[in-house]
């Protein structure tokens, strides 16, 4: 069989650009393919009104690194572009705690707190982890907060994958003996989710992908996937089209193996699609136990205009509240205030008719506090986002409807809430901290319908078919050379940012990949006389 690749690789975020570097140094052909542009620093937007360069929309010609996706139970935020998430992520790098181990439809299949120990290091290492230096007024609202809650000792700065250096100060590659790209020292101008401006933050195309591009890794942007087809003796049949073109031709490439690490609104939407028709032997599972960190994103915005909460990194502090939940302060950069035209007072009810009357109320109580607040304010730099998660376990099940469309139900545990009264109480108390008024998206105040960034689950591992749709090496059931390796992998609440774990599983999985078998060379024997 004539093969284009040994692997092709579908996504390029943490999973896809791990495979892609580990791959490529044991032999391997690879190629990925990334549905989203390709992006420099100077094609990041300064703000996110920038829409069309912040936004994926395409069917309005958006082409940015931020996509929203609304569903019945939950509103998701995710990234897209070469790199995936880490364009738009808030860099923070948390390590789970143990509960993240030993629980979920993995929990017997290893000792997974011991064997994914030695791949955290690697990954911390990769990613060019750091403790944030620096705290500013967000922060410190919540250490004064942490104070009074007498939990001083549980408040900390969190690793982040941010070159700090010295600000504005360009030095040639500090990570990988100078194989990788120059870097600037972090600014602390707060815009790491519209995309780093001023190459500081380490995303992925600055590690994994550039060294696995040195190394002779392909990778297709804007283009996306559309069906994986079993060859007769081996391999597969991958057929993809352009994500950013008016008309487009579909493209056929040959694989030995395939590699979904699409992120969970990318890989299980397409191994849906495909268990219908290509790859009907896939696990029923496929969609199922998908989690989304039981939180919630309240934004606190402060009328106390001494107080600047867009300076530092995206999220420069968090606050372990007790051994279950915890509370991140997040940040965007100056000028920053698209998000002020979703949001809501903060609102509670059984009903959307009750939070509706809690919202005027509120309104009405203090009419020109609030009209500063959506009027008059620099909502990024007046507005603390406030990332609230919690190892609590309830899980969703996503669904292809007869349009072809996704759409989510309940499959265990109670269905996910912003009515979280621990989360409430925090904002209560971070809000007389700065002197704010609370609002969340405009869903959560009327639905109580949460939003999440941290979408995980619906691929997950199991001892068999009936119960994950990959084993314990990330291979997919009832297939060769086929694995899934992103989001959709977690198979358990880590109840923290889940990009450090996606690498570390992801470097675990590229472990187990014997060196690619070379061809043996031609010998021959001397002649006889």
């Amino acid at each position: 069989m004539d093969f284009n690749y040994d692997y092709i690789i579908i996504g390029s975020g943490f999973g896809g650009s791990v495979s892609a570097l580990r791959l490529s140094e044991k032999g391997y052909k690879v190629l990925v393919v990334e549905k989203g542009k390709w992006f420099k620093a100077e094609d990041f937007p300064k703000t996110n009104w920038n829409l069309k360069k912040w936004l994926w929309m395409p069917a309005l010609r958006f082409f940015g690194i931020m996509k929203l996706s609304i569903f019945r139970h939950v509103a998701v935020i995710s990234g897209t572009g070469v790199g995936g998430g880490s364009l738009v992520y808030a860099n923070t790098l948390p390590v789970p705690k143990k509960a993240f181990y030993t629980s979920g439809s993995w929990k017997e299949l290893a000792d997974w707190e011991t064997e994914l120990r030695p791949y955290y290091r690697k990954a911390l290492q990769m990613l060019g982890a750091t403790p944030n230096p620096k705290l500013f007024d967000a922060d410190l609202a919540l250490q004064q907060m942490a104070e009074k809650l007498d939990l001083k000792e549980h408040f900390n700065q969190p690793d982040v994958a941010v070159y700090f250096g010295k600000p504005g100060e360009t030095v040639k590659d500090p990570y990988f003996d100078g194989k990788g790209p120059d870097r600037t020292g972090c600014n602390f101008c707060g815009g790491c989710m519209t995309g780093c401006r001023f190459n500081a933050k380490n995303t992925l195309d600055k590690n994994y992908l550039w060294l696995a591009q040195n190394l002779d890794a392909e990778i297709l942007a804007e283009h996306e996937v559309i069906d994986v087809i079993p060859l007769a003796s081996e391999g597969y049949e991958l057929k993809m089209r352009s994500t950013t073109a008016y008309f487009s031709k579909t493209k056929k490439l040959k694989s030995k193996g395939v590699i979904f690490s699409g992120g969970v609104l990318g890989t299980v939407k397409l191994l849906l699609k495909l268990k219908q028709k290509s790859l009907p032997e896939l696990s029923d599972k496929v969609g199922d136990e998908i989690r989304t960190n039981n939180e919630t994103l309240i934004s606190v915005s402060t009328a106390d205009k001494s107080k600047d909460l867009s300076k530092g990194v995206a999220i420069g502090s968090l606050l372990h509240t007790d051994k279950d939940s915890h509370l991140e302060v997040v940040r965007y950069a100056e000028g920053s205030g698209f998000w002020k035209l979703l949001h809501l007072p903060m609102a509670a009810g059984k009903n959307p008719g009750s939070r509706i009357l809690n919202i005027f109320s509120q309104l009405l109580s203090s009419p020109i506090s609030w009209f500063k607040t959506y009027f008059i304010h620099s909502w990024s730099k007046s507005t603390a986002v406030l990332l609230f998660m919690q190892s609590v376990d309830s899980t969703l099940k996503l669904r292809r409807n007869v349009f072809g469309r996704m759409s989510t139900g309940v499959s265990s545990g109670e269905k996910p809430t912003s009515d979280i009264p621990a989360s409430r109480e925090l904002t209560r108390r971070y809000s007389e901290a700065i002197d704010g008024k609370a609002t969340s998206f405009a869903l959560e105040s009327l639905a109580g319908i949460p939003t999440t960034a941290h979408i995980l689950g619906g691929a997950v591992m199991g001892k068999d078919k009936t119960t994950g749709v990959i084993n314990y090496k990330n291979e997919v059931f009832g297939y060769k050379n086929m694995l899934v390796i992103d989001g959709s992998m977690i198979s358990a609440n880590p109840g923290v940012n889940p990009s450090l774990s996606i690498t570390a599983i992801a470097e675990r999985a590229m472990d187990l990949i014997p060196e690619k078998e070379r061809a043996p060379k031609m010998t021959f024997s001397e002649p006889s006389f």
